[in-house]
């Protein structure tokens, strides 16, 4: 009985927050310990796999949310609340650049894209995808950009580790490096 009770709890408390909640916020909200929170997310989690609802539990680098089943999403798009963002080829490309070399600089993604960025960076960063990671320790101190949180939820990925395998050609990385190499030359003459 009691278990029932906080499942609910539990239930009430991830559809509240809207956003993904951390097992230690759950536990602290719930007055339980982390072992019985996993215990409650597993249960609320069969119940929403057996019956036939609307919302299912998801895990998102190590937090979990209440959302919609995407089986249902051409019927939510009626609703119209939020207005669908499509990334173009070039917001794609910059962000798997991010997402599989972070932290990276401007400069490391224009040397492997081979075009500038500063457009599509800008619209990563505004979207919530990419942040400002650091600076990184060489001549100009540039800007270190990488995925949020935000990503992993997007793509539906609860670590980085989950990416797929990255295919490259031992001579393609090579000349990626050799490229971000004569660019960090590039700019050392120029501060010379």
């Amino acid at each position: 009985m009691y278990l029932d009770k906080m499942t609910g709890a539990l239930e009430a408390v991830l559809f509240a927050a809207g956003e993904p909640v951390s097992v230690a916020e759950l536990a602290d909200l719930l007055q339980l310990e982390k072992p019985q929170v996993w215990e409650l997310v597993s249960e609320l989690k069969q119940s929403y796999e057996a019956e036939s609802r609307g919302l299912m539990l998801r895990e998102t680098a190590g937090c979990f949310q209440l959302v919609t089943k995407p089986v249902y999403y051409s019927i939510l798009l009626g609703l119209g609340r939020k207005k669908e963002v499509k990334l173009t080829n070039a917001s794609l490309e910059t962000l798997a650049i991010v997402a599989f070399k972070q932290p990276v600089t401007r400069a490391e993604m224009e040397a492997i894209r081979g075009v500038k960025v500063d457009g599509v960076l800008n619209t990563l960063l505004d979207l919530g995808l990419v942040v400002e990671a650091g600076r990184k320790k060489a001549l100009g101190n540039p800007i270190l950009y990488a995925t949020t949180e935000k990503f992993l939820m997007v793509f539906g990925l609860n670590s980085l580790e989950e990416l797929p395998p990255l295919e490259t050609k031992p001579e393609d990385e090579a000349e990626a490096a050799q490229q971000v190499l004569q660019l960090d030359n590039t700019l050392e003459a120029k501060e010379n």
